[in-house]
């Protein structure tokens, strides 16, 4: 991943392919975009605050997820989800489906998407990415493709298993020496 910064300034620093401020170093904001923040953000946003956790590192990170789109806005979390969160002892919390704004892509240090067209909105609402903040969950993983959404495939299990293996990578970028 490519990172542009000013060198000169010793109170940047580069984490995980963006750049940090050092007032703030070890509070990484994550925020987990889908279309309609009801199936894949929240199981990204659920598997990495369980990852970070078992981590003994919760208090290093703020993890959130949100919408592209208006479609599925105050609805919970999609009951697939659940049970694959279920199924593999993660816990969840009753939540809100919401939508991206402007001021996530200022307040976030990583917003993840799970598919190209999440990207395209994700640049769209956030305006321009010149600190190279919007990003693919499985770019962590070393691949070019995107989180199948299950509201379409039905597959909850297979999506389970693209994004947990994309938190863990992403926790191992983030969290190495």
């Amino acid at each position: 991943m490519s990172n542009t910064h000013n060198p000169y300034d010793k109170n940047e620093k580069t984490v995980a392919g963006y750049t940090k401020k050092r007032y703030n170093e070890h509070m990484h904001r994550i925020l987990f975009v889908c279309h309609g923040n009801i199936c894949r953000s929240p199981m990204a946003e659920f598997i990495m605050k369980d990852a970070v956790r078992r981590a003994g590192c919760a208090r290093d990170f703020e993890i959130a997820s949100a919408a592209t789109s208006t479609e599925e806005l105050g609805h919970d979390t999609h009951p697939g989800t659940k049970q694959q969160l279920d199924a593999h002892g993660i816990p969840h919390t009753p939540r809100r489906a919401r939508q991206l704004t402007a001021h996530d892509g200022a307040h976030y240090d990583l917003l993840i998407g799970m598919d190209g067209e999440n990207r395209f909105y994700m640049r769209r609402i956030c305006g321009t990415d010149a600190e190279h903040k919007i990003h693919l969950l499985l770019e962590y993983c070393g691949e070019s493709r995107d989180v199948a959404d299950p509201w379409y495939t039905g597959n909850f299990t297979q999506t389970f298993a693209d994004i947990d293996r994309g938190c863990r990578a992403l926790l191992a970028a983030l969290t190495k020496q």
